[in-house]
């Protein structure tokens, strides 16, 4: 076979798929294939060990391994499925050699499979496909890759077809070896004779795989048109091209739970998987640690786990970080799920645990040349999609709730935290209801810091929707120098989002001019909380005469006379309460998207238009508007409608008038009672 191996470094791959196909049972799998644990029935493994993953049954955060096969050296990282809990991938999978999509068997589950390949795609990840869980498979091949092809831009390329006894699948047939196997489960498969029955059969899936990779390649496309065989090994030297060059995605069957597949599948990747300079040309890294993730592990503080790129790591390695700070490595270790094991070093390819590099940031790179470098392609920021507000239950927590938030949100990108003052809430945001109350479990759990939550408040406005002419006097009296001061100011209406305007026509100086801003200055003040109980919006107050008193009037004076003139004008104008309203452009896969829009209309939501999504086959792309009110728990509504695959965007866009009753329930959460 032709390989792409280099002596010397370690390969890395990523297992990516939807939640319960079966990636960590593989990791497993792989792990136990190569004699790196010892093959365990139920018990403790070395993937989703944190108690929140136990808890919910699947992988909620990057599991790290590593094993040893026939001599060369990999690392595996076990991805979140559910879309809740990927942007723990954003960092990592450019950083790999190859993917591992893991699927299974069932044609109507193929499209839970588009976000995944789309973004390797993207990414230009070289990856292939692993069909999980072929025991339980049922129907035709032919249908189950059909189906798949529908979701891949990439051609897919079956490595393998299915052996049946009776209904259940007993072995493959490879056809770049021409060779059958049986299964044997947690065993090596028995070498047998390619069936009589299937010698045709595999015969039609040989050439139509040739006639694949010939698309990519003239020499083979003239051996197939002059009835020529290609030799073996230039086949083999084809699929390691082809797919290194993301071309093709071979297709590879198998069980992980049983170990069927296993050992062909690593035969595969052993030969077939590049090597780590690819990916180092990929992100831009000449010599470093590029940081896949940073996490923070008691007592051990904060560590950096992160791949090796252009020469080994040593123990005490001074670093320099995207910003020019310069940090060194305060330990290296091996990860095997949550055990770390020292280091002295770190080969090429290898994927360590850092320890005290405070600097480090998921997605960075390290540098070891002793000048920065930085990613050549970075990650964007995930927008939050869902949010809480949260205070500690215990106000002496305070200062500690805001240190374990910032260990929270450097450990996971996909977490927002923002302040909000008009309200005074403290904002947490993330990819979903789900990733929000993980990271409050692990807010208790890891830092002992109870919380109290609640909604966060709609930033609700007020208007007027007349004018009126108000003079107002503030005086008072108590002994010395008393405080007075008169103001006569014009309120009107003005269209919609044109904010606050403060103008004067004052003449003869009846408000000297060095105490105007001060009129100013209260007539805000009094539009921080109108008649309904929010800010006061999209109007023009204009001060056009004013009284003061030789010894009582002050800055202070005025200031709370142009207080006080709203206080006592605002009532008479007509309060209108207005609400936010956000465009939201929402991603769906076409057989749901109907439902979908009619979710957006009960909560309230126009619907502006509805596309197909660019260069996504089947999915829609949907823009509405929406008030922000509305938005609580939509994500949540929308992947229950979607298969767990559905997204949206949200960006605010105007303020609308609310009346009846909607109106009357926001008033009255504000504290205002009519």
């Amino acid at each position: 076979m032709a390989g792409s191996q280099s002596v010397g470094s370690v390969r890395a791959l990523a297992l990516v798929g939807p939640t319960s196909s079966g990636k960590t049972t593989l990791m497993e799998a792989l792990l136990q294939v190569t004699g790196a644990v010892e093959r365990r029935v139920g018990g403790d493994k070395v993937g989703d060990s944190s108690p929140e993953a136990r808890a919910r049954g699947h992988s909620v955060e990057l599991n790290l391994a590593g094993f040893e096969f026939m001599g060369d050296r990999y690392c595996v990282i076990d991805c979140p499925g559910s879309l809740e809990f990927c942007a723990d991938l954003d960092a990592a999978l450019p950083a790999v050699d190859l993917a591992v999509v893991v699927a299974e068997p069932d044609p109507a589950k193929a499209g839970l499979l588009q976000p995944t390949l789309r973004e390797l795609e993207r990414l230009g990840v070289p990856h292939a496909l692993f069909i999980n869980k072929m025991d339980l498979a049922r129907g035709a091949l032919a249908d189950l890759l059909a189906a798949l092809a529908t979701v891949s831009a990439t051609p897919l390329v079956a490595r393998q077809i299915p052996t049946w006894e009776g209904e259940k699948v007993n072995g493959f047939i490879d056809l770049a070896l021409e060779r059958a196997f049986v299964y044997r489960p947690n065993e090596p498969s028995t070498q047998v004779e390619i069936p009589g029955d299937l010698r045709d059969a595999e015969a039609q899936a040989r050439f139509h795989m040739l006639e694949q990779m010939a698309d990519f390649d003239d020499d083979l496309l003239e051996q197939l048109l002059s009835d020529a065989t290609p030799s073996r090994d230039a086949v083999f030297a084809d699929l390691v091209r082809e797919m290194n060059a993301g071309l093709i995605v071979p297709v590879f069957f198998g069980s992980a739970q049983n170990g069927f597949g296993v050992r062909r599948l690593l035969k595969a990747l052993r030969h077939e998987t590049p090597a780590p300079e690819r990916a180092a040309e990929r992100l831009g890294v000449d010599t470093g640690a590029y940081v896949l993730k940073a996490a923070y592990a008691g007592q051990s503080g904060k560590l950096a786990y992160a791949r090796v790129f252009g020469k080994a790591l040593a123990d005490g390695a001074e670093f320099v970080a995207p910003d020019g700070e310069r940090c060194r490595a305060g330990g290296l270790s091996a990860v095997q799920g949550g055990v770390l094991k020292k280091l002295a070093s770190a080969g090429v390819g290898e994927v360590c645990a850092i320890g005290k590099v405070e600097a480090a940031r998921a997605g960075q790179i390290l540098s070891t040349t002793n000048l920065p470098q930085t990613v050549r392609a970075a990650a964007g920021s995930r927008r939050p999609l869902f949010a809480v507000a949260l205070s500690a239950t215990n106000r002496k927590d305070d200062v500690r709730l805001s240190s374990a938030l910032g260990k929270l949100i450097d450990e996971d990108p996909g977490l927002h935290l923002t302040h909000d003052p008009e309200a005074h809430q403290m904002i947490l945001a993330g990819q979903g209801e789900g990733h929000v109350r993980l990271a409050l479990e692990r807010l208790k759990r890891r830092f002992g810091v109870e919380i109290d939550t609640e909604q966060p408040k709609t930033p609700y406005r007020e208007t007027i929707q007349r004018a009126v002419t108000q003079r107002s006097r503030h005086k008072k009296q108590s002994g010395g120098h008393g405080q007075f001061a008169d103001v006569t100011v014009e309120i009107r209406p003005l269209p919609r989002g044109s904010g606050f305007v403060f103008s004067q026509r004052v003449v003869g100086g009846s408000v000297p001019k060095h105490w105007i801003p001060a009129v100013e200055q209260g007539v805000r003040d009094g539009l921080e909380r109108g008649h309904l109980g929010f800010p006061v919006t999209d109007l023009e107050v204009t001060l056009i005469e004013g009284q003061t008193h030789s010894v009582d009037s002050s800055e202070m004076a005025f200031r709370l006379a142009g207080r006080l003139a709203m206080d006592e004008g605002l009532p008479g104008c007509g309060a209108i309460l207005l609400e936010p309203i956000e465009k939201l452009t929402v991603y769906s896969p076409s057989p749901s998207a109907s439902n979908v829009t009619s979710a957006l209309t009960a909560r309230r939501g126009q619907i502006l238009g509805l596309a197909p999504r660019e260069d996504w086959r089947g999915w829609e792309r949907i823009e509405a508007y929406l008030p922000q009110s509305e938005r609580l728990g939509l994500i949540a509504e929308l992947r229950g409608l979607t298969q767990g695959l559905g997204a949206f965007e949200a960006d605010f866009d105007h303020m609308a008038e609310l009346s009846g009753r909607l109106a009357a329930e926001a008033s009255a959460g504000s504290g205002i009672r009519g």
